[in-house]
């Protein structure tokens, strides 16, 4: 096995400058380093990772903890962000997933303990309120797509379901739409009501009335076990005397059911009701025809921001607990179109 000693002779430096070309620490010529990184690449030369943590007491490494994040459709995005931002910082990633059993992910807690893992991502699957199950172990934590239930509060970084709510409905209403439609995501979800809230405060700044307004409720129960009522709640709304002239939906795949409600009916999608989603759950929002107006969840900058932020709080930097929120873009497809405008009040 090819030693330090073995690569510092090969590059004709010290075994110190080889640690410290190793560890990515300064103090080190760019023409000193690519010496050393080429006789490290000639040779084959590994470094002893176990000898680097019994030496440091740090294993230059952060843990993942998920519930059911690697198996969700584009949250994996969130890992790849997580990943991208550890191969550009020199950082190895360990990924554990939960499958939401609390007796796992305590086991978890303790494994990255005695593993010296630097720090652990918290990831979850939809956002929600939860408590880690850390236990007694104290590891530097970051919440990604969650935050803290308790006072033992922690750092999290989450999507801003309310300002993409809040940019849906403003793009509808700058479109003439004023008779508006709303199909609730199950309650149980915390961006379901952050969702609703932005809807319907926005609809009031605009001058709407509660009138004007058909919210409804689309999905109800245990997550994965949900019962679904999109489709009779869509085709309820669409046969009103005065039915709306658009319809915005909790997510993406809910307005499936929306879609074939309005088709059912012999109306055409957007000319006769323009529909919005949320999420841009691509398999969705990009097969159906027309392609859906909606708001994307930015999985991959939760992760590379998550990281960069987890890295700060390792590196000493307190970060006082709160919750940071990144965007939803406003992605605009074909599934919108607008109306006449008749005189509302507007306030906004």
């Amino acid at each position: 096995m090819v030693s330090i000693i073995s690569v510092a002779k090969a590059a004709g430096v010290s075994n110190k400058t080889v640690s410290r070309v190793i560890n990515g620490e300064p103090y080190v010529t760019e023409e000193t380093r690519e010496r050393v990184e080429k006789a490290i690449r000639d040779l084959g030369y590994i470094p002893n990772m176990a000898a680097r943590l019994i030496r440091s007491s740090r294993s230059n490494a952060f843990g993942i903890i998920t519930d059911y994040v690697s198996t969700t459709p584009y949250s994996v995005d969130i890992v790849r962000g997580i990943q991208d931002w550890a191969n550009a910082n020199g950082k190895t990633i360990l990924m554990a997933n939960t499958g939401a059993s609390s007796k796992r992910e305590a086991e978890i807690w303790k494994m990255f303990q005695s593993h010296r893992i630097d720090g652990v991502l918290y990831v979850t699957m939809y956002r929600r309120t939860v408590d880690p199950e850390a236990g007694d172990v104290r590891i530097p934590t970051v919440m990604i797509n969650c935050r803290p239930q308790t006072q033992e509060l922690l750092p999290s970084i989450e999507p801003d379901d309310y300002q993409g709510a809040q940019d849906l409905t403003r793009y509808l209403l700058d479109r003439g739409h004023r008779k508006i439609g709303y199909i609730r995501l199950n309650p149980i979800l915390l961006g379901a009501q952050l969702r609703l809230d932005a809807f319907r405060k926005t609809a009031a700044d605009f001058g709407l009335a509660e009138t004007d307004l058909s919210v409804r409720l689309g999905m109800e129960g245990p997550v994965g076990a949900e019962k679904n009522y999109v489709f009779a709640v869509a085709t309820e709304m669409l046969q009103q005397k005065d039915r709306p002239t658009a319809i915005m939906s909790g997510n993406d795949e809910m307005t499936i059911q929306i879609y074939i409600a309005a088709m059912a009916l012999g109306l055409r999608i957007p000319e006769d009701v323009s529909i919005v989603g949320f999420d841009d759950f691509r398999t969705v929002s990009l097969a159906l025809k027309p392609e859906l107006t909606t708001a994307a969840l930015p999985y991959y900058d939760l992760g590379l921001e998550g990281a960069e932020l987890l890295n700060s709080v390792v590196a000493g930097n307190k970060a006082r607990p709160s919750s940071r929120v990144v965007p939803c873009k406003l992605v605009e497809r074909t599934s919108v179109q607008s109306v006449s405008l008749i005189p509302s009040g507007r306030n906004a």
